[in-house]
């Protein structure tokens, strides 16, 4: 049996809560570091979940038992701190989007890919028994040749309960950059790699409050589209119709349906890690119960861990998240200029998991 791999996490947002939660309960890694702008929240997300130390961030990144840096910071800063990690020579698993603009996330894979290290991006949500056994389902035909979809996200926005989420309606954020990579990265994993998109956008208010927590009552401003809608084409045909938005006061989350030549499926959330599959065929139908693992935030980072052992491809790769990346900024750009956008960057969808894959085992090369 191989030691577990260390890990370090940087950042102790929201969304570090399940992270930490799952990284310490997989047997194959050990989190030895919790780092924070914050010292104190650090000290307490450390403490809270049994990680040996929190630290700053220079001496998480000296730490030689370090393998892989979980970088869970705010997406301003997810190249500068990806980057360093890298620089350190650490593999780095971040979550979305990759980047925020096309040059530095291609600087940060570049330079991974030159000193022998992994980039690896969030959502890993799609790596969980709901997506995996929606895709083995169209992968294995039962819709038939898969031809359109449909992805729907419409909330009122993130402000009633997240305490401090001004960055999600800045450059960065809004609902295309901080929701469209779940619901884009699954209809690549389905319809493959995205050519072009024509896109429209629209700000329903300037200004946002926050609802819930200690700056409950602060007014903020909006600097990005709050509604978006695009038309998908793809390099192997096909197109799908997407929505997100951050406007609507009636939610539709979670929502995502292909069709094929012999009917459609109707696809679990891809925010969640379980779900439902629904085949609705031109001769019949049923339901798909999910098959596979009941891991959640934290999976694709164990999984980075597993292919770097075995020296294979991790299947939510850099280069996945910079394709979408590259989608969603020719998205941004298709909203301003008013015109069809090309998606210059290609990428191969990764293969499925083993039904038998099983986060919360320890792991045998030679029993894969």
């Amino acid at each position: 049996m191989s030691a577990p791999v260390g890990v370090g996490v940087v950042g102790t947002g929201v969304i570090s809560e399940e992270y930490l939660r799952n990284l310490t309960a997989f047997p194959d890694l050990r989190v030895l570091a919790v780092a924070d702008l914050d010292p104190a929240r650090a000290a307490e997300r450390a403490a809270r979940h049994g990680v040996p130390r929190s630290s700053t961030v220079d001496d998480l990144l000296a730490d030689p038992d370090i393998a892989i840096v979980v970088n869970l910071t705010v997406p301003a800063a997810h190249v500068d701190v990806s980057l360093a990690a890298v620089e350190a020579g650490k593999h780095v698993w971040v979550e979305k989007p990759l980047g925020l603009d096309l040059r530095g996330a291609r600087a940060l894979l570049d330079r991974a890919a030159q000193r022998g290290l992994r980039v690896a991006c969030a959502p890993d949500t799609l790596l969980g028994a709901g997506w995996q056994t929606a895709r083995r389902a169209v992968d294995a035909g039962r819709i038939g040749e898969p031809r359109t979809a449909l992805a729907l996200f419409q909330t009122p926005g993130p402000e009633s309960w997240h305490p401090a989420p001004e960055f999600l309606f800045q450059a960065g954020g809004g609902p295309l950059l901080d929701m469209g990579p779940y619901y884009l990265t699954g209809l690549v994993h389905l319809l493959g790699p995205i050519r072009r998109v024509t896109a429209t956008g629209s700000r329903a208010r300037d200004t946002r409050v926050i609802g819930s927590g200690p700056r409950a009552g602060v007014e903020f401003e909006v600097t990005v589209p709050t509604t978006v809608s695009a038309l998908v084409e793809f390099e192997r045909g096909g197109s799908a119709q997407a929505v997100f938005s951050f406007d609507s006061a009636l939610s539709r989350t979670g929502f995502v349906e292909v069709t094929g030549t012999l009917g459609t499926a109707v696809l679990p959330d891809p925010n969640r890690f379980d779900g439902a599959t629904a085949l609705h065929l031109f001769d019949g139908g049923h339901t798909l119960a999910p098959q596979g693992h009941s891991a959640t935030r934290g999976t694709g980072v164990l999984e980075l861990a597993r292919a770097i052992r075995v020296g294979e491809p991790e299947r939510a790769s850099g280069e996945l998240a910079y394709h979408v990346l590259d989608a969603m900024l020719a998205v941004e750009e298709s909203i301003a200029r008013g015109r069809p956008v090309d998606v210059v960057s290609t990428v191969e969808p990764p293969p499925t998991l083993p039904v038998d894959w099983d986060p919360r085992a320890v792991f045998s090369p030679a029993a894969r």
